[in-house]
């Protein structure tokens, strides 16, 4: 018989909003984008108690449980410092895990102990092939909107080689250039130039779903400064040097410069504004 002292009331902590009812944890995420299912017995570590989870989208729920699953120990050699007791080490309780857990497409399987290392955690992973979205083109255009430079991607261009060659294209694809000011008053130059990615849906064995799904096609102004944009410019972490934002139909460089002109920014400092001031061809960064 087990001891019905797990019954009791458990204020266990998961998340900034949890729910407690006996023996149950209950907890949503804000972020309800997140899909995920899943179930997981877990034996606890360190005094904690072995419970078990139940993932559903954003919602999670948290049921305490008898001890039926006990976790593993890992042996800490300290006997190589000076402050090292004389056992030369000592034994730490490692949790252990059973169940799976899945979401946007990748899925885990737990099958023992969750150690900090990848070489003895028990755990199993894998991106499910038809459930991805692989990449298949990258496009620059130049100022009018025609087609500069393309490269499809294939299996044996991949790696450094595709980096190498998409780099030297995009800084010889032709490039416009704004004048900003930023909301301390600074000026600053924007080089714009404009990209496209493609994406189709299915990897290996299931690149045939392409066939019943649209691709995935983003247009995007990448933007590069010549001096840091924002309010974290100047600080450790130091300022934005370039960003990217999507184009619309028929959109230009200028046009979509404005609009992100227009837009308001943050970052850690707090939210900024920056101003769209005029073209600046024939003016040196």
């Amino acid at each position: 018989m087990f001891n019905s002292s797990w019954f009791k009331t458990t204020k266990r902590r998961w998340s900034s909003n949890d729910q407690h009812f006996g023996p149950f944890t209950f907890s949503s995420r804000d972020d309800s984008s997140t899909r995920m299912i899943g179930v997981i017995l877990d034996s606890g570590e360190d005094g904690d108690k072995c419970h078990v989870r139940f993932y559903l989208y954003k919602w999670t729920l948290i049921m305490e449980a008898p001890g039926v699953l006990k976790p593993g120990r890992e042996w800490n050699d300290t006997s190589m410092y000076a402050w090292s007791k004389p056992e030369g080490g000592y034994w730490k309780e490692i949790g252990k895990e059973y169940g799976f857990q899945y979401g946007e497409g990748f899925l885990q399987i737990f099958h023992g102990i969750q150690t900090d290392s990848s070489k003895t955690r028990k755990m199993w992973c894998k991106h499910l092939p038809w459930t991805q979205w692989r990449h298949v083109r990258y496009s620059l255009y130049d100022l009018d909107g025609n087609l500069f430079w393309e490269k499809r991607q294939r299996n044996d261009i991949r790696g450094m080689t595709a980096f190498t060659d998409q780099y030297k294209a995009s800084k010889a694809c032709p490039a416009a250039s704004f004048i900003i000011r930023d909301y301390d008053g600074a000026d600053v130059i924007a080089t714009t130039r404009i990209d496209e990615r493609e994406w189709r849906f299915g990897e290996g064995w299931f690149k045939w779903l392409s066939m019943f799904r649209k691709s995935k096609i983003r247009r995007r102004l990448d933007i590069s400064f010549s001096a840091e944009v924002g309010t974290e410019k100047g600080s450790w972490k130091g300022g934005v040097m370039g960003t990217a934002i999507d184009m619309l139909p028929g959109e230009m460089h200028e046009g979509a410069m404005r609009r992100y002109c227009a837009q308001e920014h943050q970052d850690k400092h707090g939210k900024y504004r920056v101003q769209f001031i005029g073209s600046a061809a024939g003016v040196q960064p």
